[in-house]
C-alpha cells in the first residue's frame, strides 16, 4: 500500500504564498509522476501542476509563473511553493502520485486526502 501525507495547506493573504509537501510511504518501488491538484467548492477537480521523472513539469495555464513543483526522489516526497497567492486559488489540494510498488507491476494512480488552502482578500 502507498499512503500521502500532505502539509502546509492554511490561510494566506492575496499576494502571498505558501508551501505545500507531499510525503509518500510505503511499497514504493518506482515513481513517474508527482504532481499536485486542487478542487474548489461546486467546480471539478483540477490539474494544478506535475513533475514526471525526468523532471520535466507541466502547469495549469492559471498558476504559470506564480507556482513552482519540486520532488525530492531520495525522500519520495513533492512540493509546491505557491507566490502572488489569489483568492481564486482557494480550494483543497490533494497531492498525486503514480507509482508501481514493485518491479513488473503496472504504475497505479495514489491520492492524499487533501489540505485546504485559503486565500483572503
Amino acid at each position: 500500500q502507498v499512503q500521502l501525507a500532505e502539509s502546509g495547506g492554511g490561510l494566506a493573504q492575496a499576494g502571498g504564498s505558501l508551501t505545500l509537501s507531499c510525503a509518500a510511504s510505503g511499497s514504493i518501488f518506482r515513481i513517474n509522476t508527482m504532481g499536485w491538484y486542487r478542487q474548489a467548492p461546486g467546480n471539478e477537480r483540477e490539474l494544478v501542476a506535475t513533475i514526471i521523472s525526468d523532471g520535466r513539469t507541466n502547469y495549469a495555464d492559471s498558476v504559470k509563473d506564480r507556482f513552482t513543483i519540486s520532488r525530492d526522489d531520495d525522500k519520495n516526497t513533492v512540493s509546491l511553493q505557491m507566490n502572488s497567492l489569489k483568492p481564486e486559488d482557494t480550494a483543497v489540494y490533494y497531492c498525486y502520485l503514480e507509482a508501481a510498488q514493485a518491479r513488473g507491476v503496472i504504475l497505479l494512480d495514489y491520492w492524499g486526502e487533501g489540505t485546504l488552502v485559503t486565500v483572503s482578500t
